[in-house]
């Protein structure tokens, strides 16, 4: 393990005003945001329409790397340059998505277990020689009566910490992800308790497995209430509910927390961001951004009826938006 290349490569990822665009939508969700703005779903458009992302001039100001799927790791940019070449030629760095899916935990019915193990020390060095320098793999968290059970805590935060380990052997910085989704109708309470349990299990584990933490990146949820509550709750509660859990169950060895957006609207997930950047109380790890939808909803939709010009412009703004939250300067009139 070469530790140094994996603390550079992780503290780059988290560098001051940037973050990193989430586009590793498996073919089948791809397929499905395309059919929904009126696109056909095929290979070829899903390279189009991501190849038109990755030419988008002055990205790089804002993000610092991009998570991959296996199909679009493997493609090219219209010039014919390699996907990753030409990331890694205007210094952002190219990540992979390397679990392959979410599926049922046997005996216990609703909750899943993140399937991958299989294999991945041979996908993680062909995907190295690809390119990739950091790689994603997540795991999901339901909340419901009677759940998340002990046992999906476990074997979901023992695998984390596998794959972390697998990746950081070979070169790759790891994204944790143990995401708490948003859907049910729990209170931000209920989120928070669940979060701080699936953030200790996790990182017990990365630390009994050997887990490299400066090398490493937590991608988390925010603490938010369920889609289906009617809990009156402030951005700033969000944001303060938020760092409060992550103060008591995140190493300060992690050099950086990345968010998901988690089904939050782009401004929602911007304007938290730049909330928790704003506190007085100094943090140990960068608080950045690894958003999908929040930072190309707008660009998708202009892509499909507007022009490729216009999608760029979108996908540019939101990246700048969140820029500007990573220093806590973003404010509601710039939208």
């Amino acid at each position: 393990m070469d530790t140094n290349s994996l603390e550079k490569i992780a503290n780059d990822l988290v560098a001051p005003g940037k973050g990193i665009l989430a586009a590793d939508e498996s073919n089948g969700t791809m397929s499905k945001r395309l059919e929904a703005v009126g696109v056909e779903a095929t290979e070829s458009n899903r390279r189009a329409y991501r190849v038109n992302l990755f030419a988008t001039k002055g990205y790089e100001n804002s993000i610092s790397g991009v998570i991959l799927y296996d199909e679009t790791i493997r493609q090219h940019m219209d010039n014919g340059e390699s996907i990753p070449g030409a990331m890694l030629k205007r210094g952002v760095y190219p990540g992979i998505k390397v679990d392959t899916g979410a599926k049922e935990l046997a005996n216990h019915n609703g909750e899943k277990i993140t399937e991958g193990l299989d294999g991945l020390r041979d996908r993680c060095i062909e995907y190295y020689q690809l390119g990739a320098r950091f790689a994603k793999w997540r795991a999901v968290i339901t909340i419901q009566d009677g759940m998340p059970s002990d046992a999906c805590i476990k074997v979901n935060a023992h695998a984390l910490a596998r794959y972390a380990a697998i990746c950081q052997e070979q070169g790759l910085v790891p994204i944790i992800e143990p995401e708490v989704l948003m859907e049910g109708d729990h209170t931000s309470q209920r989120c928070l308790e669940v979060t701080s349990k699936i953030l200790d299990e996790t990182f017990s584990e990365c630390i009994m497995q050997g887990v490299h933490l400066p090398g490493a990146l937590l991608k988390p949820n925010m603490i938010l209430p369920g889609n289906n509550n009617s809990e009156e709750i402030t951005r700033k509660n969000i944001a303060e509910l938020t760092i409060e859990c992550l103060s008591k169950h995140v190493p300060k060895e992690i050099p950086g927390i990345v968010f998901l957006s988690g089904g939050q609207s782009d401004e929602d997930a911007t304007a938290h961001l730049n909330i928790m950047n704003k506190m007085d109380i100094k943090q140990p790890w960068e608080l950045s951004f690894s958003y999908g939808r929040a930072l190309q909803a707008e660009a998708l939709k202009e892509w499909a009826v507007g022009t490729a010009e216009s999608s760029q412009q979108s996908f540019l703004k939101r990246a700048e938006m969140n820029h500007k939250a990573r220093s806590g300067e973003w404010a509601e009139e710039l939208e």
